[in-house]
């Protein structure tokens, strides 16, 4: 089927187009095609799930995030590869007790995600992290500015 008649252009339908080819050509040759991995598609979840706020002040700058009921067990606040901050927990449904039924089951649960790539003056030895009011802030300090160079005066031998 070709998207492009209907008006509509790539790439999401190019890509769309791309699969619905691909399982076709599957369907009567038994070829495979690499399809996104459960893992995969379980963290693009659990960062679309996980709406957060970034500020920037003078000396720093600071991620916040909504976490209601969460204990500070069940958050975690990483740094990768020098420069990528990684927030993450779980989110636990309360143990069902006997003769209780859920009429509505509406809050999340399970993981959560988020990776932010900070930037060159993000000092990443100078993080903290505070859970209050089911918000967590995660602050990450400023490196101070470098010192503009001095010019160099260099000494002239006449001979």
């Amino acid at each position: 089927m070709d998207f492009r008649v209907m008006g509509l252009e790539p790439p999401l339908f190019h890509t769309l187009q791309h699969m619905m080819d691909m399982s076709e050509d599957a369907a009567g040759e038994n070829k495979t095609y690499s399809a996104p991995t459960r893992s995969y598609v379980r963290d693009a979840k659990a960062m679309a799930a996980t709406p957060a706020d970034v500020k920037e002040y003078p000396n720093s700058y600071v991620f916040e995030i909504d976490m209601p009921g969460l204990k500070s067990g069940d958050i975690k606040v990483q740094v990768e590869d020098d420069n990528v901050l990684l927030i993450s927990g779980e989110r636990k449904r309360d143990e069902e007790k006997e003769g209780v039924k859920y009429l509505r089951m509406e809050r999340r649960v399970g993981k959560f995600m988020r990776k932010f790539v900070l930037p060159e003056n993000a000092n990443t030895d100078a993080i903290s992290a505070v859970c209050q009011d089911g918000v967590l802030s995660v602050t990450v300090q400023k490196l101070p500015p470098p010192e503009p160079k001095k010019p160099r005066t260099i000494e002239v031998k006449v001979f």
